[in-house]
């Protein structure tokens, strides 16, 4: 099924307020939540206390699976108790904040956004999916295995620099001796570790994709024709589900992969947790249905709809509904980012592709996606629900393969252009910085600096590359402008700024939520 979501609509709710004095209290963050976060991201908050969230999301890999060995087999980290693992490979954490909350298109007959694999974590509680992300994995028996949130707040205010990071961030020491004030805090763990998902050290936008399109790099002719065939409709056309800037559409879909054999989670029927009952009573039997296992658990449950940023969409559907649409989604899951999905130490790094690891490289995802139904893979672990329109028989020859493998590689952040000097890395003559809010609405404004006179143009586009808006055209002497820009009459979504001189690009990005 074509995929037609439209990508304005999908990031409406990626920063939305909520209407409860706890959820405006959290979300956006306040200022030095990022630094928090981080602090909280790579400290062992575990028992035993042997991982942090970096263990499995590291940076060197792209904020996923960094252990070579595992990637090569089943690609599923252990947990704090070594013995103990999950079900499926470490989802990418960077541009995962800029995800929308999970919802339902009745028009498309599509779910989209929350994250994780299966799309758990909805944003519903604390109005960003990343944020109710980051406090799964801490309770989670077989990954950080802390007994509880209070636990967990234990263990960082024992730290004399987080919890002193704490004080001035949140305004007041981090305390856990009441319910209330567990839960608080808890949930201010959340939104400190989305804070720094959401910062520019996770999210730079600094592959050489961004400074080609922001003109300051050259695609190889390699490079250039596995862009070309990327959008072509007619051949790969990976741009329907892989849409830029961030390279997913937020949706869910089932690629046909075969189950992992080394997958270690098949044999967690032999390992117990600590109620003695086993970690996957179907051992071998199991079959991970994805998205229809959370949508199960939605239609048989209604503590959901009463939380602060639940969807009125969802909310107007009852269970009988949801439950309808289980078996049509059985075997999806989330359509992740292609962002840094070349990121390795070096050129020999194993990394694991799929949502169960069982590809060990990008040649061979491609591969699979160009020859699913015309070679003799594997059989897929849920035939129902392949997609058979968009993949499988693509007819790519091996040389469009590898170029498209080649473009995929532009996505990995971190590219220093050569022309670009370090003071103005995104423009020799040229600088833009959004100076009023971000997120906003109806309006923002920005500065604009020319280092030398100019024929200069900055205009606003949407994220399907059309002009809604020239800001300012024409003869500007050096000097630093200002700009201000009005989406009184633009839908919720996110705007690219483009200004130009005629021999250069810089580009700024806006979220308008209204």
């Amino acid at each position: 099924m074509m995929k037609k979501l439209n990508i304005l609509l999908v990031v409406v709710a990626l920063l939305a307020l909520g209407s409860t004095m706890i959820a405006q209290d959290l979300w956006p963050a306040p200022a030095g939540a990022d630094e928090l976060g981080k602090k909280i991201f790579f400290e062992n908050i575990a028992s035993p206390d042997r991982i942090a969230c970096a263990t499995c999301h590291a940076p060197r890999t792209g904020f996923t699976g960094p252990i070579a060995g595992i990637n090569k087999k089943g690609a599923v980290y252990p947990g704090a108790i070594p013995q103990r693992f999950g079900n499926r490979k470490p989802p990418s954490a960077n541009y995962v904040t800029v995800g929308p909350l999970f919802d339902y298109d009745p028009v498309e007959g599509l779910f989209f956004g929350g994250t994780f694999w299966d799309g758990r974590a909805t944003g519903w509680k604390l109005g960003n999916p990343a944020a109710d992300q980051a406090q799964g994995p801490f309770l989670n028996p077989v990954e950080h295995n802390n007994a509880g949130p209070a636990a967990v707040l234990a263990q960082i205010a024992k730290s004399k620099k987080m919890s002193r990071l704490w004080e001035s961030v949140w305004g007041e020491p981090i305390s856990y001796s009441t319910p209330e004030e567990v839960n608080l805090n808890y949930d201010r763990v959340g939104v400190s570790i989305a804070a720094y998902e959401a910062s520019e050290e996770v999210n730079p936008y600094t592959s050489k994709f961004d400074y080609v399109m922001a003109g300051q790099a050259t695609f190889t002719a390699q490079e250039q024709e596995g862009w070309d065939l990327f959008q072509d409709e007619e051949k790969a056309n990976c741009i329907a589900c892989h849409m830029p800037p961030d390279f997913t559409d937020f949706t869910y879909d089932n690629l046909g992969i075969p189950p992992n054999p080394d997958n270690p989670f098949y044999k967690m029927d032999q390992v117990f947790l600590d109620d003695g009952s086993p970690i996957n009573p179907l051992g071998p039997n199991w079959i991970d249905y994805g998205l229809a296992e959370f949508l199960t658990k939605l239609a048989t449950s209604d503590d959901w709809r009463d939380l602060p940023y639940t969807t009125d969409q969802l909310k107007s559907m009852t269970s009988a509904e949801i439950m309808l649409l289980v078996d049509e989604n059985k075997g999806k899951h989330k359509v992740s980012t292609l962002r840094n999905v070349d990121m390795r130490p070096g050129n020999g790094f194993t990394k694991a592709y799929g949502h169960n690891g069982y590809f060990k490289s990008l040649e061979e995802i491609t591969h699979f996606y160009n020859t699913r139904d015309v070679e003799p893979w594997p059989a897929p672990e849920v035939p129902e629900t392949i997609n058979d329109s968009e993949l499988g028989d693509l007819g790519l020859t091996l040389q469009e393969e590898r170029a498209i493998v080649a473009f995929m590689k532009t996505l990995t952040d971190g590219y220093v252009p050569t022309a670009a000097p370090a003071a103005l890395p995104a423009g020799k003559g040229l600088a833009l910085k959004v100076t009023g809010p971000n997120p906003f609405n109806p309006s923002t404004h920005f500065d604009y600096t020319l280092m030398e006179a100019a024929d200069v143009r900055l205009e606003v586009y949407n994220v399907l590359g059309q002009k809604v808006a020239t800001l300012a055209s024409g003869h500007h002497a050096p000097g630093v402008y200002r700009a201000d820009f009005s989406a009184r009459d633009l839908p919720s979504g996110i705007y690219l700024m483009l200004l130009q001189n005629g021999r250069e690009k810089v580009t700024a990005k806006v979220t308008l939520i209204k």
